[in-house]
């Protein structure tokens, strides 16, 4: 089978079919399901966020398409299982972001001016996506789907595959609408303090498991912080990665420079050109 590039979408479709058609499609393809997809989903977004932080453009280009991909993806399998295809997945994001949008697509009188300094604070935003949730349940009710979940939470909405941090802020986000949050950023460094002392009490149990859950309330107590001082947490730690990576990058030349290895360099010396990598990247 022979194809051209194309830009236009349907040619991606058709490639998309064509790897998933049994006997002459590939067999790798062929292999996979949903779940053994989702990891790749991911990861690909990531690539495109890891893409906007160094601004490169043509990194951005191709990564957009790769998570263009998995969308396609997704969608050719559950239209081979007779549950949806493409088509329904762009109707139904165009349908979210018209009806979201009443300011901009002539269905509510207000201008956007208005909607954005007002918007989100008299309600409209949570009105619209509640009554989606409320059609959402009745179209699942309609084609004979269990409901979503049968204990309806706030919190239902924040999906447990982003990533930790950024699930984290959205769950205090979410909680917080409805009060249950602190004032004041240093009752959590208060918390903050409390949990590290927890942790350094298990420190001594040996058990792995309870260190763990100690430092897990750590680490949601730090994005929490972060959330209050409007503080993306994962940028933040990308930052202090990326500064890591130079600052070490600096004693690996040094060392270098010096006829040394780093297996072969003191710790001592290691530390001392760190204090000058402080200085200088």
């Amino acid at each position: 089978m022979s194809l051209e590039p194309s830009r236009d979408i349907s040619r991606l479709l058709e490639i998309m079919k064509a790897l998933r058609t049994p006997v002459t499609g590939c067999p790798w393809d062929l292999e996979q399901d949903f779940k053994s997809i989702a990891p790749y989903t991911i990861e690909e977004a990531c690539e495109v966020a890891d893409a906007i932080e160094r601004d490169d453009m043509e990194d951005l280009r191709l990564e957009l398409g790769d998570l263009l991909l998995q969308s396609v993806y997704h969608a050719q399998m559950a239209s081979e299982a007779g549950k949806f295809d493409f088509g329904d997945v762009v109707e139904g994001i165009t349908q979210k972001m018209i009806r979201r949008h009443p300011h901009v697509f002539g269905t509510a009188d207000i201008s956007a001016q208005e909607y954005s300094a007002k918007g989100m604070a008299d309600g409209t935003w949570e009105r619209i996506k509640a009554e989606e949730k409320a059609e959402a349940a009745a179209n699942r009710k309609s084609k004979g789907l269990p409901p979503k979940d049968t204990n309806p939470s706030i919190l239902d909405d924040v999906p447990n595959a982003l990533p930790a941090l950024a699930c984290a802020v959205k769950l205090q986000k979410k909680a917080s609408k409805v009060g249950f949050d602190w004032n004041d950023p240093h009752a959590v460094i208060s918390k903050i303090r409390e949990e590290l002392d927890e942790f350094e009490v298990e420190l001594t149990s040996n058990n792995q498991a309870k260190q763990e859950e100690e430092f897990g309330d750590i680490l949601f107590a730090l994005a929490n912080l972060a959330r209050h001082q409007k503080i993306d947490p994962d940028s933040a730690l990308r930052g202090t990665n990326q500064k890591f990576r130079n600052r070490f990058s600096y004693i690996e030349q040094n060392i270098k420079r010096e006829k040394h290895t780093m297996e072969s360099a003191s710790l001592d010396v290691m530390d001392m050109l760190w204090n000058e990598a402080k200085t200088k990247v």
